[in-house]
């Protein structure tokens, strides 16, 4: 059953220090250009300008958490937040209106840091839920704009923190040395810039291309905002943050949100043509119509929808380092953090998860190493290739075979099985089942199923696949869709 008691801490690799008080220190203390020591960390007796690229979830935690931490914080976006009426169109940031899912670690890092965050998540009706038997939250059902509203309504009233409503043209620099952004033309100082900006992180590119690797994923999808009517039950899950159906050359899944409200996904290749015609209301409505467990949440008996269809943009899992392809860092007193270091296709939840654990473990380096910038960059970088890169490379492996199944390709036994399809043989084999648990809550990263490898190829090899949910093939789904396009 939910549950909104406090969520149990979970996070990989490493504890992280509790929360410090909120004690400003007195002494206000600059670094020179070309020296790259500043006053940073619990520890210290100075205070520093910290200027953030991005107000989406990264910005605003990591604001608050350095703001908290006695630092002189300053969020620059150009979007202002919500409207008087309440509105809140956020745009340019096309993940805000799509389907999202939350799992447990975010409740943790809330917790953590921001525990006011965490109330007014849950005052806003954000929905904690465990796995059947369980007592541990799970995941939240929420909306992305629901989560993103309870961030900006604690953060934005923290005291001497500064939410600055601007375009950042670029990173100001002196010899190497990151000294503040330029907003709108005017200069904004700061002896640490933290680039929060998302996937495509423009303001600095002009430094470099970062080392890396990833890109787009051949994966597109749409989505669509439902409500449940008044006295109706939910459909189908076959999990507690989601429902997923797998079909020939497509999958589907529903995230339930907050008070009845859910989101349908369809996901397909993206030089699929025939179905890029899903994005039209009434092809989207027949083929949910057509697929049994979307037939039975979109009924409309049961549900109504909240919008039209959103068309996805171009899903990546891509992941970039702190430095370029030549080894150099960009520059000292900058580090990227969030999506513009990690991310990957949404069908597994893990976006704003991957993103609170990368700031808590640069929070943490601000702890560790005081004013030694060059430090604080190394051991984060250092952190997110052990931590955060191998879930980009799991999605990727995940993703491709699974792209190549959708085009017939059979499930080869030669190499090692992408995690789908080692999560396919826990159906089959409860200690998988067992044993996946700590990988399915982010509690351990993909090496975690190594050991589970063997057992998984022992099903597939007595002949065992997966099979298709109930539902049209892709080519049946694709003449269901061109009779109404």
């Amino acid at each position: 059953m939910p549950t909104r008691s406090s969520p149990a801490r979970s996070q990989p690799n490493r504890d992280l220090p509790a929360r410090p008080g909120r004690t400003l220190p007195g002494q206000v203390t600059t670094a020179r250009p070309g020296h790259g020591r500043c006053q940073l960390g619990t520890g210290t007796v100075g205070r520093v300008r910290v200027a953030i690229i991005g107000a989406g979830p990264t910005g605003l935690y990591l604001g608050g958490a350095l703001q908290r931490r006695g630092h002189a914080v300053t969020v620059v976006d150009r979007d202002g937040g919500p409207e008087r009426d309440g509105s809140w169109p956020r745009k340019g940031v096309m993940q805000f209106h799509h389907a999202h899912a939350f799992r447990a670690p975010v409740a943790g890092a809330l917790e953590r840091e921001l525990p006011e965050v965490w109330t007014r998540w849950l005052e806003l009706g954000a929905e904690p839920v465990s796995a059947p038997g369980a007592t541990e939250i799970a995941g939240i059902r929420s909306q992305r704009s629901t989560f993103e509203r309870a961030l900006h309504d604690v953060v934005a009233a923290e005291p001497g923190l500064v939410l600055r409503r601007g375009h950042v043209g670029a990173v100001r620099h002196v010899d190497g040395v990151a000294i503040g952004l330029e907003v709108d033309g005017e200069a904004l100082a700061a002896e640490l810039v933290l680039d929060a900006s998302g996937r495509s992180s423009p303001v600095t590119k002009e430094l470099g291309e970062r080392d890396g690797f990833g890109g787009d994923c051949g994966i597109a999808y749409v989505d669509r905002l439902y409500r449940l009517r008044p006295g109706a039950e939910p459909g189908p899950l076959n999990g507690p943050i989601a429902w997923q159906g797998d079909f020939d050359g497509y999958q589907v899944l529903v995230f339930p949100h907050e008070a009845g409200i859910f989101s349908t996904v369809i996901m397909r290749q993206s030089h699929d043509a025939e179905l890029k015609g899903l994005r039209h209301d009434q092809a989207y409505d027949a083929a949910c119509a057509a697929i049994t467990g979307l037939a039975a949440w979109t009924d409309p008996e049961r549900a109504e929808p909240l919008a039209s269809v959103f068309p996805g943009g171009s899903l990546l899992n891509h992941y970039r380092g702190q430095r370029r392809r030549d080894g150099r860092p960009l520059l000292r007193g900058l580090v990227a953090v969030g999506d513009a270091v990690a991310t990957t296709t949404p069908n597994f939840g893990r976006g704003v998860t991957m993103a609170l654990m990368q700031a808590e473990q640069l929070l943490a380096g601000v702890d560790d190493h005081g004013g030694d910038l060059d430090a604080l960059r190394d051991s984060f970088d250092e952190w997110c290739a052990e931590a955060i890169a191998p879930w980009v490379r799991d999605h990727i492996d995940t993703d491709s075979t699974r792209l190549a199944r959708w085009g017939g390709a059979e499930v080869d036994l030669e190499q090692p099985l992408p995690s789908d399809l080692v999560l396919a043989a826990a159906s089959q084999d409860p200690g998988i089942a067992r044993a996946m648990q700590p990988y399915l809550a982010m509690q351990a990263g993909p090496a975690s199923l190594d050991a589970l490898q063997g057992a998984a190829r022992r099903v597939f090899e007595t002949g065992w696949r997966p099979g298709y949910g109930d539902g049209p093939t892709r080519d049946e789904l694709a003449r269901i869709v061109s009779s109404f396009t």
